[in-house]
């Protein structure tokens, strides 16, 4: 039976995670995890829907966004404690093994849980990230480059992220998310600032304020190296590379696929650090072939 349903998950006393779920119960699972501050809804719901034509699809707001609890003053927390969660997730949905995919801070995520509940997985994919491990990238010639020599983000970026922080109301703060998105797509795929400010103006809807957290970027993030546990893999993972990343640059996606026992890797053409309409089919495509492996 197809169903499109949304819970609550309690994860530890006082924190609780809005979770939804969408397609057939009686088909694979698939989670997917959100980068840093980010809601579940920065999934794109037509994204969603072509996976969920042959999975049963979880998305859900990573605590201090969204609908989730936002209590991170009170409540700190490490960064590694995100992929807690994910697992607590798949325990409220009765999920045993699931496949994963995480973009961006929730690709760091998927390597965590590579690493540490391998028997929760079915398989990773992992999008806009850069691998939680200290062995060197080697270039194609053969020569080795050590991972913290490996390039940053964009100076448009790092500009932007440098600008102090205000209280706007909400149109100036849908301006400066699409803003925000327009650095991160890249300059390959053409920029449609409508569908990007009508994301965003969902995420307010749904979130009920459009104030801008903060928690992620203050959390501890330490302790999240996992070089020997990804070079020993036994979990399917798939590497996407997209060409116009500013965030995690190429030759990141290549490092990751490198560092990461077994993976495979798939480039998605002009893709950067945002989930476009333009990408929605190529990245279902490549997610689903490798799901269905």
């Amino acid at each position: 039976m197809r169903v499109t349903r949304e819970r609550y998950v309690d994860v530890e006393p006082g924190v609780r995670l809005w979770a939804e779920e969408h397609g057939d119960a009686d088909r694979p699972p698939l989670l997917l995890v959100m980068g840093a501050l980010a809601s579940g809804l920065a999934w794109p719901d037509e994204l969603v829907a072509l996976l969920a034509e042959r999975h049963r699809v979880i998305r859900y707001d990573h605590r201090d966004t969204g609908r989730s609890t936002w209590a991170f003053d009170e409540n700190p927390y490490p960064l590694s404690r995100l992929a807690e969660d994910a697992v607590a997730v798949l325990d409220a949905f009765g999920i045993d093994r699931a496949h994963v995919v995480g973009m961006s801070l929730g690709g760091l995520i998927g390597q965590l849980l590579v690493a540490d509940h391998p028997d929760r997985l079915l398989s990773a994919t992992l999008i806009g990230t850069g691998a939680v491990s200290t062995t060197p990238y080697v270039r194609p010639d053969g020569t080795r480059v050590p991972a913290e020599e490996l390039p940053g983000p964009s100076k448009r970026l790092l500009e932007f992220w440098s600008l102090p922080p205000e209280e706007r109301d909400l149109d100036v703060e849908l301006d400066h998310r699409v803003e925000h998105w327009r650095a991160l797509a890249g300059d390959a795929l053409p920029f449609d600032a409508d569908w990007f400010r009508e994301r965003e103006r969902a995420i307010v809807a749904h979130t009920g304020h459009h104030t801008p957290g903060t928690a992620h970027a203050l959390a501890d993030a330490s302790g999240l190296l996992r070089t020997d546990e990804l070079a020993a893999t036994e979990v399917p993972v798939l590497v996407i590379a997209a060409p116009a990343e500013p965030v995690t640059p190429p030759p990141h996606a290549e490092h990751l696929a490198q560092v990461i026992r077994g993976a495979r890797i798939a480039e998605i053409p002009g893709m950067g650090h945002a989930l476009p309409p333009q990408v929605h089919a190529p990245l279902a495509e490549a997610i689903l072939r490798h799901t269905g492996r």
